[in-house]
């Protein structure tokens, strides 16, 4: 199964950036483990210094912003 970190204090963004990814899952017919990463000395072994930032697969897609749902389908198909 993918694995997607949601990274960030649990702020609005944070929070529109994981339904952002919840509603491009179900739109592509994908599931994923969404886990939610508010330690911040785990956010920074990611090399992110502003959130929300979205990691799939161990690989840092966006950070500093919220991609919009489109932008989140393009990462996770490829």
């Amino acid at each position: 199964m993918m694995k997607i970190d949601v990274l960030g204090d649990g702020c609005a963004n944070c929070r529109l950036l994981k339904k952002n990814v919840q509603d491009a899952l179900k739109e592509l017919g994908l599931e994923a483990e969404i886990k939610e990463v508010s330690d911040y000395a785990e956010i920074a072994s990611y090399g992110v210094m502003s959130t929300p930032a979205l990691v799939v697969e161990g690989e840092v897609k966006s950070y500093g912003r919220v991609p919009s749902k489109e932008e989140i389908k393009k990462f996770l198909k490829g």
